[in-house]
Parts: structure tokens; sequence; C-alpha cells
């Protein structure tokens, strides 16, 4: 069995525009977040994967290493819509699962417009209301501010039902990632290791032939599946996870991915979201971060910043919107043509060496070592 892979270190900037950087820039910035979180320095990363759509070029990620530093490590360019920075993730925990580094960096980064937009069906504008409401609590979003009912409903109109409150926004930001193995992280410092998080589950699918769906992609079949894989490396079911950052393109897409993670009973999702569940205070909370609604949606970012969101909260670091004891999250991503991405995390612990019997260490549950 392949040993288990740690995120040591991971960050992001705040999304919005950018003017006085440039793509390279902020990649720059999610990268040096990330190893100065993971405490650790560029030249003992072993490999990079780098995502960006629409800023860039095919040899962004050769470009972003001659500003941060030229060590030589091979990098691995990936495109994959909407999925691009999950992609980048799972090449750098496939990397560090093959033995071929013990540290790998995954970074997303898109420098693109801004959307317009107008009105909407009630039940999918509350799901815009409440993704406001949770920016509120996120320094790092593009828009924190908080709409009311009315103020979504009577915006402009993108794409019925969606009004403009209701649609993710493309925007500037990056966000990067440290993956390391689990032999390399016993040999960290505590400090180091109290706070990596463990990947429980990283899965990848693309859109599955049916006779049915040639036109349009099936992202529900997509994300089903994914998430059923998930669910089986994890070794968890949809009733244990803590919290979820899903992809929310649309107010109507939130909806339609309750059930397609699991979330509810096939059929149940208008049911879910009704019973307040899916709050920062309900039982199972869905885009505490505020969403692509309001966090922004920079495209080769998203998979990371959706990763970076769980963990803090894994982590208890997540500030005024920390959901309490969360210890199991899910990070969902979709790229249009087809792709998506599933990632469980988990709080989780190795255990003590001898010369730490006696520190905090030894009261964490065992459960937690699981």
């Amino acid at each position: 069995m392949a040993e288990d892979v740690w995120i040591l270190g991971i960050s992001m900037t705040k999304f919005g525009k950018h003017r006085d950087k440039d793509v390279i820039d902020l990649a720059s910035a999610a990268a040096f977040g990330a190893l100065t979180d993971a405490g650790i320095g560029l030249r003992e990363v072993g490999m990079l994967a780098a995502g960006c759509l629409t800023g860039g070029s095919s040899t962004f990620g050769q470009q972003l290493l001659k500003q941060i530093g030229q060590t030589g490590i091979p990098v691995f360019n990936v495109a994959n819509a909407c999925a691009t920075g999950a992609t980048a993730l799972r090449v750098a925990i496939m990397a560090v699962k093959a033995g071929e580094a013990d540290f790998g960096l995954a970074v997303g980064v898109e420098y693109g417009a801004s959307q317009d937009g107008e009105v909407s069906f009630e039940l999918f504008a509350r799901i815009a209301e409440k993704n406001h409401a949770h920016s509120t609590l996120n320094p790092l979003a593009a828009y924190s501010r908080r709409f009311t009912l009315d103020e979504i409903m009577n915006d402009v109109m993108i794409a019925y039902p969606n009004t403009r409150p209701m649609c993710s926004a493309n925007c500037d930001g990056a966000a990067a990632a440290i993956v390391v193995s689990d032999n390399k992280l016993k040999t960290l410092s505590l400090s180091q290791r109290l706070r990596a998080v463990k990947i429980s589950a990283s899965v990848l699918t693309s859109d599955p032939w049916q006779e049915a769906c040639q036109v349009l992609p099936d992202v529900n079949t997509l994300t089903r599946q994914a998430a059923d894989q998930a669910y089986e490396q994890a070794g968890v079911g949809p009733d244990e996870i803590d919290l979820v950052e899903l992809h929310d393109c649309f107010a109507t897409a939130e909806l339609v991915h309750y059930d397609n993670l699991r979330l509810c009973e096939p059929g149940g999702a208008v049911d879910l979201f009704n019973s307040g569940a899916t709050w920062r205070d309900g039982k199972i909370p869905v885009n505490v971060s505020g969403g692509l609604e309001s966090k922004g949606h920079p495209i080769a970012a998203t998979g990371i910043a959706n990763i970076w969101e769980i963990c803090q909260h894994l982590r208890g670091e997540a500030g005024p919107r920390q959901i309490q004891g969360a210890r199991v999250g899910l990070a969902h991503v979709i790229g249009l043509g087809s792709a998506c991405g599933v990632h469980i995390l988990k709080k989780a612990y190795l255990p003590c060496t001898p010369r730490e019997s006696g520190t905090a260490r030894d009261v964490v549950p065992a459960s937690a070592a699981s």
C-alpha cells in the first residue's frame, strides 16, 4: 500500500483585481506563502505542478521558477478547465506517492477579467444569499459584502435563473500547496507535523460515455463517480464530512452538487437546503468561504483555493468562520470539458516519538491517527 501524503503548507492570495501585479507575481506570492507555511525552503521541493489557463503560457511553470528560484526540478504544466488547480495538486500527490520527491509544490493561478450579469428563482437566490453572508467572514474573498434576498433577485440577469450575485466572478488570484510524504513528515519538527493535513482521498474523473449525453458534459455522473471513489479511498461516508467546499460556479450548480456529492438522499437537495443544514451553523456547512459566487473564481487557482479553505478549518485557523471541531472536509471542483476533482482531507497526527513523550501530542485521541 502506498504511503500517506500530507499537505504540509498551503496558501492563497486575496482574490479580486490585482492591477499592480502580473500572473507570475501572483503565483510567486502563493508559492512563497505555501513554503513559509510549510516551514521549508524551495531547494527542498522536488517537483512543481503548475496550472494557469488564460493568463499564462505553455511553459508557465518554468517561468514561475525563474522568478522564485531555478533549482532544476521537473515541472509539469497542467490545464484542465476549472479543475486545473485540483489537477496540479493531484500531480504533486502522485509524484510524492511514487517516491520521486519528498516534497511537491502545486500552484494554480489565473489573471482574467470580471463578469457582469442579472435575476432568479427565490430558491437559488437564497443559496447565493447564504454564500455572500459567509463571505463577510473571509478577508480573502473578492466580494465580502452581504446581499439581501431582494438585491440578489433584482440584480442583472446573466443566465436565467442566475442573476449577477448568483454567478462566480472571474478574477485574479493564486493558490499553492506543499505536499509531503509520510516518511519525510516523520523527520520534521513537531510544530510542522501538528499542522499537517492528511490527504485521505484524491480523485480525478473525466466525462463518462453515455449515449444520451453526447452534446453537453455530464457533470452529474462525473461528480457522483468522483465522490464515490473518494469516499471509498478515504474510508468515510458523506455523513462523516464536517464541511464542504464545492464548485458553485452558479447558485444553481450548488444545489445540483448537494445530490451529486451524496450530501442528501437522491432528489433531496431542496429539502437539505431548506433545512438550513448547509449554512455555517448547520450540520453540513457548504462553502463557508463564501463560495465562488463571492470568493471569486480565478479559474486555475480555484481547485487549490477550495482545499486551502478546508485546511484552515482542520487546523483550527479559520478565525471567525471556523467550523468548531472540524476533522474531515471535502473539496470539489468541476472543469467543463470535462473534469471533476474531489479531495477528502483529515485532521490527523502521526504517532509521537519517544523524545516527544509527555507533550501535547500524547493527549490526541488514538482515532485521530487513523
